[in-house]
């Protein structure tokens, strides 16, 4: 853990060194070692069922995808790990998660997942800006819909909600208003300058909701491209926005995997090289 500790700090600009490091939860940097993304022909791989829901919460139809491990057992003594990720297809297609878990399963990095995938509406950020009622059909409609027809864990600390953009933003939000259902968010270049309810104003809103109440049972893989440093109209970059976050949760005790991927930008090519460090860190073995 020391040594995990110090590479991360050499990541960090010298404030956030010293700030991190009178502090108690992990800082955990990516391996970047391995290149979880490519398919082998002799690893095992997974199924995807193409679902569709109907959203209450939105008065529409919704696509799903649920990815299933190789050996999939519906009557395993022990429940898959959950992981939930938003802007489904593009996790599918262009992370590409499916290869990432298949490889990671084989190589028992982590505990094999079921995996469901999220599509968005024609709103997007309708969906994932802070939204009480995204929150809402996630928690009241989704999960029990999965764990109804998939053999899927019920404990919070096994559950993973995962995004990027605006998607790591809304997974952040998602736990936060319902800690008991997920206990670990991993966020890829998460938008944290928006606002509560898609506002453009009252920026950093979820940053500030996480500073003044008291600490969850929620534990955080943040990572965040090293060159997404352009300022918004919020006036602060990506970049600002998730160090403002990592320093809050870090200062409430939260468990914290951080990492400025070196030369990282805003775009699926940073955020598939990153997606397993950050499972591997929230859903390692038992």
């Amino acid at each position: 853990m020391k040594l995990k500790l110090l590479i991360s700090l050499l990541l960090l600009p010298l404030a956030s060194q010293i700030a991190c490091a009178q502090k108690p939860a992990a800082v955990a940097p990516g391996s970047q070692a391995a290149d979880w993304t490519q398919a082998s022909p002799a690893t095992a791989k997974g199924k995807i069922d193409a679902l569709e829901l109907t959203d209450n919460q939105y008065g529409r139809k919704r696509k799903v995808w649920v990815y299933l491990p190789a050996g999939y057992n519906a009557t395993s003594a022990r429940p898959y790990p959950l992981i939930v990720s938003f802007d489904g297809q593009d996790y599918i297609n262009d992370i590409p998660a499916p290869t990432i878990l298949d490889n990671l399963a084989a190589a028992k990095k982590i505990e094999a997942p079921v995996q469901v995938f999220v599509d968005d509406s024609d709103d997007r950020l309708g969906d994932l800006a802070n939204h009480q009622k995204f929150a809402d059909f996630i928690a009241g409609q989704l999960v029990p819909w999965i764990r109804k027809n998939y053999h899927v864990t019920t404990q919070a600390s096994e559950t993973v909600l995962c995004g990027y953009s605006a998607g790591g933003l809304a997974a952040s939000y998602v736990a936060y208003r319902y800690p008991s259902l997920f206990g670990n968010v991993l966020s890829q270049s998460g938008a944290y300058w928006r606002g509560n309810e898609g506002s453009s104003s009252d920026f950093e809103w979820l940053t500030s909701q996480y500073q003044s109440s008291p600490k969850l049972g929620i534990r955080f893989y943040i990572v965040v491209g090293g060159a997404e440093t352009m300022k918004n109209f919020s006036g602060k970059s990506m970049i600002e926005t998730n160090r403002h976050l990592r320093d809050v949760l870090l200062a409430k005790g939260y468990e914290v995997g951080y990492l400025e991927a070196p030369g990282g930008e805003h775009r699926p090519e940073s955020w598939r090289t990153q997606l397993a460090d950050g499972l591997i860190f929230l859903l390692p073995r038992h």
